[in-house]
């Protein structure tokens, strides 16, 4: 198994977590615990977990390598399409220190 992270930049960790968990969940298997600021993502592929914290959205998605790509993509393209209006950007941070994928905005090309 490979993971990858991303921390997303945010005012409003907890909103998008719960977004996120609930627009999945009509796919996927999801929870989301608003006291802990805890979510789980069960794909058919792999896992992923949310983590609000102070200022930021923590992401983290696992599954083979293979299709460690399309996870990142799923969770992190959702979340920009909620975020269009504060511009979040996901960039993905693979645990053999590559560089994974990132999603932000259309009109963002930072």
């Amino acid at each position: 198994m490979s993971r990858s992270e991303a921390r997303v930049v945010t005012d409003r960790p907890q909103r998008y977590a719960k977004q996120l968990a609930s627009h999945l969940g009509r796919r996927s298997e999801t929870s989301w615990d608003e006291e802990t600021g805890e979510g789980r993502l069960v794909f058919q592929d792999g896992t992923g977990s949310l983590t609000a914290t102070e200022g930021a959205l923590l992401l983290a998605v696992e599954a083979e390598p293979e299709f460690l790509d399309r996870l990142e993509d799923v969770v992190g393209r959702h979340l920009v399409r909620f975020g269009t209006k504060d511009e979040l950007v996901v960039e993905w941070r693979r645990d053999n220190g590559e560089p994974g994928s990132s999603q932000r905005s259309p009109g963002d090309t930072a």
